[in-house]
């Protein structure tokens, strides 16, 4: 149990943190609210957990060794990233909702997550960085799945409830314009910050 304990401490601020897939998250939370987010919330953390997999299967060392694999994964998911910081802009305010505003999908949540390149280095080291079972290489690869993956519905849930909140309190048209172009800035510049880091 305690490896366990270990392997989300080494999670959480690598998994949880800002980036492109959470900041989105309470941005889509923000502009559109917390029920119409919830198909984009759940592509996000389809599209996580197929990273997960990827990542303790060893298939993500394979891929990105094909030449200009990782260039194009992280060009898809970057041109995603500033279509949606452009919808996340132009979302109609808070307070003048209308039912034509059609909030990002599952399709675009899964997009965005199986090309962020910060998933794939948050998870990975992640995984890789204890044994939670000594034992037994599946059980040990199942159970850091299992622990993994609560990390990614938890963390997602409550960046988009998070963004929902901060929704409440964007009631004038002026303050909600400001925080979806401050949304849309700092997904922009999460996705900016992972790939120079990269």
């Amino acid at each position: 149990m305690s490896n366990l304990f270990v392997l989300w401490l080494t999670a959480v601020p690598l998994m949880g943190s800002p980036g492109p897939a959470t900041l989105s998250l309470a941005a889509v939370g923000a502009a559109y609210g917390v029920r119409p987010g919830l198909g984009y919330l759940a592509g996000i953390i389809a599209g996580t957990t197929l990273v997960l997999l990827v990542a303790a299967t060893g298939i993500t060392g394979t891929v990105f060794a094909l030449p200009s694999a990782e260039l194009v994964v992280f060009s898809l998911g970057g041109a995603y990233i500033l279509y949606l910081a452009w919808r996340i802009a132009t979302a109609p305010p808070v307070a003048r909702k209308d039912h034509m505003a059609v909030s990002p999908s599952f399709s675009g949540g899964l997009l965005l997550a199986v090309t962020n390149p910060k998933a794939y280095a948050a998870i990975s080291a992640a995984y890789s960085s204890h044994h939670v079972i000594q034992d037994g290489v599946v059980l040990d690869a199942a159970a850091k799945v299992g622990a993994l993956f609560a990390v990614i519905v938890v963390f997602n849930v409550v960046w988009l409830l998070f963004g929902g909140v901060m929704s409440g309190f964007l009631s004038d048209p002026r303050s909600s314009w400001l925080a979806n172009i401050g949304f849309a800035v700092l997904l922009v510049l999460s996705m900016l910050f992972v790939v120079i880091r990269l």
